[in-house]
């Protein structure tokens, strides 16, 4: 049975004559089925209806498939998102930025943005993805992984943590936690949570947020505000509290798809208007000029270069790239943003760090999974074998099966695009992919 829209929130609706007169209904209309695709991997085969026109590689479905049924979906090939949300990749493209932006994705769990943030720098810069409830971190990490980038970094901290990183970022996008509106076509339970004392809620930790982050930003530096809420409160209303209280400037949006917020502060995307759910954005500019962040790190770093990577010869490609050493594991990471990246493990605590390799072990090295999801590092001469799709299928459950191939590490490939990795030990195979990751339902 379909819960109903709360009484409040209708009777706000109706009393704002920002909505127009079909607003509601349009809430209680079926949601469209988005996916975004992974420019540097496969195309996925997918029933492709129409593309998303303000946002790159993005797509409407004509049916929802079944993603977990699809070792491509699992390979991060493509990610499901929402086609509001997606309004980000054509904000980032109208802002001036430095070569090698510094980005900070603070509640970015469980990795849309982030994954879409990614694909906008193409390699360039640093993407730092931050979650504060462990749990959705580790979701938010996996996903990371699968999107297969170097310049990535995962934390899982509080806002106020980034107090310890002053003026690092260029970018913050703070898509922050609200009370769901936009939310209520797709998701009814969340009209069993809204009410009125929640928004107030929700305002008041936005701000909260909002501020304990903001001197991690560059002078001049830009803050992406965003909710999947439509009340001002929220929206509107923070935003001009937080440009009054930090001294900070409005940038203008241009959009030929989406609604200008009320006195044109920031944008809509409404499921009135558009094909979405519901999704409003803003940007501040932080006033000054750039300058270069102070990089304090201890006399004993965790993290340090390796100082032999002649091993790795077989296994990654070393162009633009640092190898270093955290624990018994290296990574590889950008070589710009050695010193950068040393200074978050330091100061933040950091789950993802570039790309892990692998495990350093008396017989060599063991690869990881984050290696075999990286096309842009890993060794074109990597052995592999290619996998049909009920073995791709039982071998992301955590199987073994029989399998020709030669001895040793193996990449598994679906349509040649690798899913993870096997030790093929002659009349068996140990299979490495990660548990916490396995296909748990059952697969014919």
């Amino acid at each position: 049975m379909a819960i109903p829209l709360p009484n409040a929130f209708v009777e706000r609706i109706q009393n704002d004559p920002f909505f127009e007169p079909d607003f509601l209904n349009a809430l209680e209309q079926e949601s469209p089925t988005t996916i975004r695709l992974n420019p540097t991997k496969t195309k996925a085969n997918l029933p492709f209806e129409s593309a998303i026109p303000w946002c790159e590689y993005a797509f409407r479905l004509s049916k929802r498939p079944a993603y977990t049924l699809d070792p491509l979906f699992h390979a991060g090939t493509y990610y499901p998102q929402e086609a509001g949300s997606l309004f980000l990749d054509e904000v980032l493209r109208q802002l001036v930025l430095p070569d090698q932006p510094i980005v900070l994705d603070l509640c970015a769990a469980p990795g849309g943005k982030s994954t879409l943030i990614a694909s906008f720098l193409n390699g360039n810069g640093l993407l730092v993805s931050n979650e504060v409830i462990q749990s959705r971190a580790r979701i938010l990490k996996e996903n990371c992984i699968k999107w297969g980038h170097t310049n990535s970094v995962v934390t899982n901290n509080d806002p106020a943590d980034f107090e310890r990183t002053p003026s690092l970022f260029d970018i913050i996008v703070v898509d922050a936690p609200c009370s769901g509106e936009g939310m209520f076509r797709k998701d009814h339970q969340a009209r069993e949570e809204w009410s009125p004392e929640n928004v107030n809620l929700c305002s008041a930790r936005q701000r909260r947020i909002v501020m304990d982050v903001w001197d991690a930003l560059q002078p001049g530096g830009f803050l992406i505000y965003s909710t999947c809420t439509f009340n001002a409160q929220e929206n509107e209303e923070n935003v001009i509290w937080y440009a009054h209280e930090l001294n900070a400037e409005l940038v203008p949006i241009s959009s030929t798809h989406f609604k200008p917020g009320r006195e044109n502060i920031g944008m809509y995307a409404l499921p009135s208007q558009v094909q979405t759910e519901g999704f409003y954005i803003a940007i501040l500019q932080k006033s000054g000029e750039r300058t270069t962040p102070k990089l304090k790190t201890g006399k004993n770093p965790e993290v340090s270069l390796v100082k032999d990577n002649s091993f790795a010869n077989q296994w990654i490609q070393l162009e633009n790239i640092k190898l270093i050493q955290w624990q018994q594991y290296n990574f590889a990471i950008p070589a710009l943003f050695f010193a950068e990246i040393q200074f978050l493990q330091q100061q933040l605590r950091t789950i993802k760090i570039g790309t892990e390799v692998g495990e350093i072990a008396k017989k060599g090295l063991i690869p990881n999974e984050s290696l075999a999801l990286n096309p842009s590092i890993l060794a074109p001469s990597i052995s592999r074998i290619d996998l049909n799709l009920h073995d791709a299928l039982h071998y992301l459950k955590g199987e073994t099966f029989p399998l020709e191939g030669p001895t040793g590490f193996q990449l598994v490939c679906f349509q040649n695009e690798p899913l993870g990795w096997i030790k093929n030990l002659g009349n068996r195979f140990n299979n490495l992919y990660p548990k916490e990751w396995r296909i748990r339902m059952k697969i014919e």
